[in-house]
């Protein structure tokens, strides 16, 4: 397994023999405007894609965990083949059909391509009225003979159905989705510092990996304050944060 975290929660994923690219948002530099209703109004993404777009345009598989615009963005759409086999969670079929895209299955229930397994689970995208307004995400669990049990948890805080997933799939390694995005009312809406050392206390078996930071506006919580706090907490060797472009293998 090798995994290259692109930027944001875009990932380049090396498993079973198979090519993922996750949760792509391609756009240039500041193409975007702010996220709305937000500490500050920087326009996104904050950062360039740390190399050519077409690096990462022709994998054997693309994973959309939810549609979010930070996940699925417009230069994704226009950049990538309509033929590609694309993966999502059950209700987004429709939405991306009508992008043009012609290769789309949903995984609920779970899918088997060649020898991985992928298994589809839930989180909660903030607490309460701004939870329910950010709407359903995924997370997804790998497994292959010969690889390590892999947890991409998504768009979640801290949550039971985090719990949940560690709890049955015994993941060797987890992606975390950090950042604290917020929005000015309501709480977080990814996992902030405390989300990350929560996670680590409850499965001390697990190797960390914290992506989602310094790419959108809304996400509050750096790369250098989740280092400085994980730092307090003595779990660094738990916790790799990747930077843009950066490749993490599984020791």
């Amino acid at each position: 397994m090798k995994l290259q975290l692109i930027r944001h929660a875009a990932l380049w994923l090396e498993y079973g023999g198979i090519t993922f690219l996750i949760d792509p948002m391609l756009s240039e530099h500041g193409e975007n405007p702010p996220i709305m209703n937000t500490a500050n109004d920087r326009r996104n993404p904050l950062v360039s894609l740390p190399g050519p777009v077409d690096t990462w345009l022709k994998p054997d598989v693309v994973l959309v965990t939810h549609l979010h615009q930070d996940h699925w963005d417009t230069a994704a759409v226009s950049s990538l083949s309509p033929d590609i086999q694309l993966l999502c969670q059950t209700g987004d079929q429709e939405r991306i059909a009508s992008q043009g895209f012609n290769n789309i299955t949903a995984i609920d229930n779970g899918l088997s391509l060649g020898n991985v397994s992928l298994t589809r689970t839930s989180g909660q995208h903030g607490s309460g009225e701004i939870g329910q307004l950010m709407g359903r995400v995924s997370g997804v669990v790998f497994q292959a003979e010969g690889e390590p049990t892999l947890y991409i948890a998504g768009d979640t805080i801290w949550c039971n159905e985090v719990q949940q997933a560690l709890d049955e799939y015994h993941p060797e390694i987890t992606v975390v989705n950090a950042g604290g995005a917020r929005f000015l009312n309501g709480g977080h809406i990814t996992m902030n510092e405390q989300d990350v050392v929560d996670l680590c206390s409850y499965t001390p078996e697990t190797a960390v990996v914290a992506v989602h930071m310094d790419a959108i506006n809304h996400c509050l919580i750096t790369r250098e304050l989740l280092h400085q706090r994980l730092k307090q907490e003595q779990l660094l060797d738990r916790v790799t944060i990747p930077g843009d472009g950066e490749w993490f293998q599984h020791k």
